[in-house]
Formats: structure tokens, sequence, C-alpha cells
């Protein structure tokens, strides 16, 4: 216990600096947009108030912020597709596998954990859409509410697993996770602002470049070398092995909701401004780093 409040004030500490430093860049450079690096800070300020709580309280508190946290990023991601009314029974059902995936995670049930939205969910969520409400956009409602599910509750509910699936170390593990995974956000962010030049998808993100993704996998992956013996159980290997899985799959989770995103909502520039500090903004990396980086060392290692 001592050594994790300790490890939350020296957290708490970092970040303010760079709170602090983010408010100062905006005040001498207000030309640059640092938006974007303003909603990653906010995502820390709230996973470093999640960690401390399981840590210092109950690993449910933070289980049941996590959970809040995926029903608002389910509902942002509603928000986005164009509906039929017939589609309210379908949604609804998604919103009630929230509880469902998140009671596997408290008594432990691995194996329905796995497999739930993936396979369960899948199978039976046509149903409700199917039953006297005709074919009518069907493949378009039932597709786009299985990729929210997929992403916005099973793959960020692998960040409230890690408590579970190894007490002892799994809020270092997530704090660790997160820490990587927006930090590969930020570099790769200002390394875009400053000298990117070659843009990947100019379309649905203009801050994405081929210099920032490579300013930002050598950036993670020595952080990552650096912080892994004070946050996780890891051997020297992975401690660069985590910082590449985490840079690279976060670069695609960012990629992926940013053409999300720009697809869904064609001819509406506003609300996509809008989203842009919204809670999918924030967790879009963390969607694929989560499982990706939770499976590799749930195979590696015994502690999992």
């Amino acid at each position: 216990m001592n050594s994790s409040l300790w490890t939350i004030l020296l957290i708490f500490a970092a970040l303010s600096v760079i709170h602090l430093m983010y408010l100062l860049m905006g005040r001498i450079q207000p030309d640059k947009d640092y938006k974007a690096i303003g909603v990653r800070i906010k995502t820390w300020w709230g996973m470093l108030v999640i960690f401390g709580l399981a840590t210092l309280f109950n690993p449910l508190v933070s289980l049941l912020s996590l959970m809040v946290l995926t029903f608002f990023a389910l509902k942002e991601y509603f928000s986005m597709i164009k509906t039929r009314k017939a589609d309210r029974r379908l949604f609804l059902w998604a919103y009630l596998s929230i509880p469902a995936q998140f009671y596997w995670i408290y008594i432990g049930w691995y194996g329905m954990f796995i497999v739930f939205i993936p396979i369960y969910v899948f199978l039976f969520l046509p149903m409700p859409r199917l039953i006297n409400k005709g074919t009518v956009g069907f493949l378009h409602s039932v597709s786009s509410t299985q990729w929210g599910l997929m992403l916005m509750v099973f793959g960020l509910s692998h960040l409230a697993y890690f408590q579970f699936a190894t007490p002892e170390y799994g809020g270092g593990l997530v704090l660790f996770l997160v820490v990587l995974t927006q930090l590969n956000d930020v570099v790769h962010h200002l390394a875009s602002i400053y000298f990117g030049k070659r843009k990947l998808v100019p379309t649905a993100n203009p801050y994405l470049t081929w210099e920032g993704f490579a300013c930002a996998f050598v950036a993670t992956t020595a952080v990552s070398h650096l912080i892994y013996p004070y946050l996780t159980p890891l051997t020297p290997t992975f401690g660069y092995v985590s910082g590449m899985l985490i840079s690279l799959s976060g670069f695609f989770g960012s990629l992926t909701i940013s053409v999300l995103k720009r697809d869904l909502l064609i001819g509406d520039d506003d609300k996509f401004d809008a989203l842009k500090r919204s809670y999918i903004s924030r967790v879009d990396s963390l969607t694929y780093t989560s499982p990706v980086f939770f499976h590799v060392i749930r195979y590696f290692f015994d502690f999992m």
C-alpha cells in the first residue's frame, strides 16, 4: 500500500507539471492547436483517479467507474449512427450487455468474458431487429452496433479485468498501459504539429503523420523501458516489447476511430468537431491497446 501510495503521489506531481506546461504553451503559442493534448491530459487525470480509488479502497470502485466509461463511450458512438425507430430495441440490448460483461469480470469468469460479446451477443443481437421490424437497413444497424460493442465495451473492458486477473499487479499494469498509450498519442500529435510532413489519412485525421508515428514509437518504447520496473513485474525484454506493442496498437486504434468517425459523420462537420473532445476521442487508442496488452501479458506470464 505504501509503495502504491508513493507511486500515485509521484504520478500526481508529474501530471501537475505536464498540465502546467500545457497551459503555458497554450499562452506562449496561441497559433498552435493543442486541444487534442488537453483532451489527453483530462484522460490522464480521470484514469489516475480511477487507479487511486481502486488501489486505496476497492477494485470494485474501478470496475464500476470503467463500466460507466464504456456506457458513455458507446452512447456517443450510437449518436454518430444514422438510426431508425426500429433500432431503439437493438440499442437497448446493446446497453444491457455492458453490466453482463462487467459481471463476468467481477466473478472472474474469463471464459465467458472473452466470448460473451464476440460470440453470444454477435449471434443474438439481430433478434430484436428481426422480429416485426422488417429488413430495411438490417445489415447497417446490426453490424454498426456490433462494431460499437467490440470497440467501446469489449476492448475497454479489458482495463477492468487486469485487477481481477492479478490483484497484486493489476493496478500498476493498468497505469503502465494508460500512461504509455496517452504518451504515444501526445508525442505523435506534437511531432506532427512541429515537423510532420507526410500525412497518413488527411481526410480523417490531419494530425496523423509518418514522422509523428516514428517519434511516438521511439518515445513510447524508451519510456516503457524506463518505467516498467516501478509499475510492473515484467522482464527487461518485455520492457521494450510492451512499448512497441502499445505504440503500434495505439496508432491503429486512433487511426481506426478517426476513419470511423469521419465515415459516420460525412456532411456533419459540426458534430465531428464536437466529438474531438468526447469520450471516444479520449479512449480511441485504448480500445486497441487494452486487449492487445492484456492477452500478450496473459499468454507469456503466469501471474495473469
